[in-house]
């Protein structure tokens, strides 16, 4: 963590500046939390605030503050930063609106920056932090945390986003909350990076609602690699929206969802879809870290449950493996002639009083190669039941995890029904608490994929073109054939009698394009499967143009593709794989990954798609060239690497994939002119 903004995450003295009620409640969360360090309160008339008294001004100090809470307006807020800087404080956190995200604020926000020097800030228009570990506090409002001595640490940019993280009463223990608001000096990635720094912070939760700086993420991962700490993502506003004006599939397909998950996943971070996932997957991370796999166990007392527990894990592509022959055996004996053995495994009831047997059953269930055992639980109110029942299984989970020393987590069916005092008994024995079954699912997927990056090369960037257009076909196939695409054997034609000789040069079957179309098919401006050049002039006439591009028709064809690449501003050059044709938007079957992709990842991409076993040969067919097709790609990657200034999409669509050739039957390019 660097000298300055270590100073104002883990301060010693704190200046609060301002009269109102949002520095009092500075000053009183404070104390409160246990603060041992010195609060310096800042106003030019108050003799008090918040029961310390005020100083005049930044001069009028004892000392040199390494944090400061600055609570005046926008105006007041510019001068404030200027006189810390001077003063040589660490950081500040700027907690006044007004600036970047008004009309009126954008120079005042630069006027900020200006200001601030050497100082670290947070904002401006955030609450700031709150340092659980050392009970620090630049924050102007109630939070729901305690002190800890290790946990997972919270970026979010939205200041009420973090309030209700702080309100959790699930179990999980934070380290960190901290709010970045404008991120007009330090972003989301930044404040990461150095949070990930402290040796008692477990697990890096992201709350992120855009993405300004693609190399400061992967910097964090970089740093997250390094330290072996797993990084948890949940990023909103991700509904796919098909782009206004676009020309392609391929950005149909692209939403700002695909960039976003392709962009993570690249960087080996996990992500989840909701606040409670986003909790639940810390906490498993907290406790057990990344996890070797997705395959698991899971035992419970009811058939219900394990069905609940069965669906739930398949949503979320999670993995049962069936028990051993051993363990098989071991529970029949445990668990008499009623039970039937198996994963997931309802034990029945016949055991719940008895801890040993309970106990032996939950060893004998982590046998298995599997990542994660779970033992679905869920407890009685303690306002109206007796408990004592319980007592049983959670003694004989915590002595099944002392003996195996393996993962294992109990989850309740209802995220309500395992309270916090009972997590946190499970906790400090090595136990993830888990609420809610589908919140553990999606848990267990998160920390399964966390830590997995597949690329380490850098994502491909580049400002975009000013005034892109769109190639004509002929045109874009024979740029794309200069970077190693395959394409067929084609002529221009002004006129049906020249497409028509064309045709008979090339030799037959043809197909028959007319030119200037985007989507040939839904304009009935190609026609497949000419077999003379009377088919061909005939066929020329029909159409409504008079230019015309006649190709010899591919062959021997398996299965058709899409790939394409299109600009994604917040997350680079976005590469869709997806079936091609007329099923690219009926199947909604793609793949995206972030240019550039390693051959390895598009093969691991085309391996993935629902129609990759037509690719493989289905029904005794023969299997396409995986070869063939990832060479293909990767030339599109070539040309896109060689064309960022200036590109804005490119499509093969369909690229027919043979037994030995993947060839663009049909191509789109839209970058700005050259000559512009």
């Amino acid at each position: 963590m660097s000298t300055q903004i270590q100073r104002l995450l883990r301060p010693r003295s704190i200046a609060v500046v301002g009269g109102g009620e949002w520095c009092e409640a500075v000053i009183a969360q404070n104390l409160k939390m246990g603060f041992t360090g010195e609060i310096w309160p800042v106003h030019p008339s108050r003799e008090t605030l918040g029961g310390f008294p005020a100083f005049t001004d930044i001069s009028a100090l004892p000392g040199i503050p390494d944090a400061a809470f600055v609570g005046v307006n926008r105006h007041a807020t510019i001068e404030t930063v200027r006189a810390l800087n001077a003063a040589g404080a660490g950081g500040a956190v700027c907690f006044a609106s007004g600036f970047r995200e008004t009309a009126d604020g954008v120079d005042l926000q630069s006027e900020l920056l200006e200001a601030a020097g050497d100082v670290t800030l947070l904002g401006p228009n955030c609450y700031g932090f709150v340092n659980y570990l050392d009970g620090a506090l630049l924050w102007p409002d109630q939070h729901g945390g305690a002190r800890v001595a290790a946990g997972a640490a919270i970026v979010t940019q939205s200041s009420n986003i973090a309030i209700n993280l702080t309100m959790q009463t699930r179990g999980l223990p934070l380290a960190y909350v901290v709010t970045a608001g404008n991120q007009a000096q330090i972003g989301l990635a930044g404040i990461g990076k150095a949070l990930l720094e402290d040796s008692r912070v477990s697990v890096l939760g992201l709350h992120i609602e855009g993405i300004e700086d693609i190399r400061a993420f992967e910097s964090l991962a970089e740093t997250a690699d390094r330290l072996g700490k797993p990084v948890v993502v949940l990023k909103v506003g991700n509904s796919d929206r098909a782009r206004a004006a676009a020309l392609s599939h391929t950005a149909s397909l692209a939403g700002h969802a695909a960039g976003a998950d392709a962009l993570f996943r690249r960087l080996g971070m996990g992500q989840v879809d909701t606040l409670s996932e986003f909790v639940e997957a810390m906490k498993l991370l907290h406790v057990a870290g990344p996890l070797e796999s997705r395959r698991i166990a899971s035992m419970s007392c009811s058939g219900g449950e394990a069905a609940l527990i069965a669906d739930a894990a398949h949503r979320h592509d999670l993995e049962f493996p069936p028990i051993t022959g051993t363990q098989e055996a071991r529970l029949r004996e445990l668990l008499g002639p009623l039970v039937s053995p198996s994963n997931p495994l309802d034990y029945h009831t016949q055991v719940w009083r008895d801890e040993v047997a309970l106990t032996e059953t939950f060893c004998t269930m982590t046998e298995a190669e599997t990542a994660l055992t779970l033992l679905v639980l869920d407890f009685p109110r303690s306002d109206r039941c007796d408990q004592s029942d319980w007592d049983r299984l959670i003694t004989a989970s915590l002595a099944a995890r002392e003996r195996t020393g393996r993962n294992f987590a109990v989850v309740s069916s209802l995220a309500e029904n395992l309270p916090e005092t009972i997590a946190a008994q499970f906790m400090e024995g090595g136990i993830t608490p888990l609420n809610g079954l589908e919140e553990a699912c999606a848990a267990v997927r998160c920390a399964a994929d966390t830590g997995k990056a597949t690329e380490r090369a850098p994502v491909l960037t580049a400002p975009a073109p000013s005034r892109p257009e769109a190639l004509g076909e002929a045109a874009a196939k024979a740029e794309l054939e200069r970077f190693g695409v395959a394409v067929p054997k084609a002529r221009s034609a002004n006129s049906p009698a020249e497409a028509a000789a064309a045709a008979k040069e090339l030799g037959f079957p043809v197909v028959l394009k007319g030119e200037g179309f985007t989507h040939k098919t839904e304009q009935g401006a190609v026609v497949l499967g000419l077999q003379s050049d009377a088919e061909v002039e005939h066929a020329a006439r029909e159409m409504p143009v008079r230019h015309f591009l006649v190709e010899r028709q591919v062959t021997g064809s398996v299965a058709e593709l899409l790939i394409g690449v299109v600009r994604d501003d917040a997350h680079g050059f976005l590469l869709t794989i997806a079936a091609g044709g007329i099923m690219t938007e009926l199947l909604s079957d793609r793949q995206s990954l972030l240019v550039p992709a390693s051959r390895e990842a598009v093969n691991e991409a085309l391996g993935a798609l629902k129609t990759a076993p037509l690719l493989d040969g289905y029904r005794g067919a023969p299997a396409a060239s995986r070869e063939a097709i990832v060479s293909a790609v990767m030339a599109l990657q070539d040309f896109v690497t060689a064309n960022a200034g200036r590109l804005a999409e490119v499509e093969i669509n369909p690229l027919l994939c043979g037994p030995d050739f993947a060839i663009a039957a049909d191509a789109l390019i839209s970058r700005e002119n050259a000559h512009d």
